[in-house]
């Protein structure tokens, strides 16, 4: 910035937007990889529960794969 020289100060403007978002993820480093296993088990489920016609016993039986985890 200090520099003056334009495409540098404007190369140095440019993160500036994002930098909420990457402070929050150098503070909560959450990856998709969590939400990708759940899906993945959910889907396993789901698998193993073809030809069942209830849904809440569905629901349930996600709910049971996931012992730790409150509405």
């Amino acid at each position: 910035m200090g520099s003056g020289i334009e495409p540098l100060v404007r190369f140095a403007r440019r993160p500036r937007p994002y930098l909420p978002g990457s402070l929050a993820h150098c503070r909560w480093p959450l990856g998709t990889n969590l939400v990708e296993g759940i899906n993945n088990k959910i889907n396993v489920v789901k698998r193993m529960a073809y030809g069942f016609r209830d849904d809440a016993f569905f629901f349930l039986k996600i709910r049971a794969a996931f012992p730790g985890v409150r509405r």
